[in-house]
């Protein structure tokens, strides 16, 4: 009887102990998506803003704005950007600015 009165303790702790693991283990991979898709998005906006001027193709837009917007819509895709990022996104790069 004893015996049976020291394991609950120490079973409860390995319990609490692993499950305060789990969480730590799930924020972290939060964090890490977190910290990609920021990546993602400064690659994006640095694309935007470190290209010469698009030249005008006679389509309208030019092969790196094509591009762009290929690479926003595989970002909206994998659930990176929300609708709302891809729309705004996609007006700067139509807009040219």
């Amino acid at each position: 009887m004893i015996g049976r009165r020291r394991r609950r303790p120490l079973m409860r702790a390995g319990m609490v102990a692993g499950a305060g693991y789990m969480a730590g283990k799930h924020r972290e991979r939060g964090r890490e998506a977190d910290a990609e898709r920021d990546a993602r998005l400064d690659d994006v906006e640095q694309q935007q803003y470190a290209a010469p001027p698009p030249q005008q193709s006679s389509g309208g837009l030019s092969d790196a704005a094509i591009g762009q917007l290929k690479q926003l819509a595989e970002l909206h895709e994998q659930g990176v950007l929300t609708d709302a990022e891809f729309d705004a996104q996609k007006q700067k790069l139509l807009s040219g600015a």
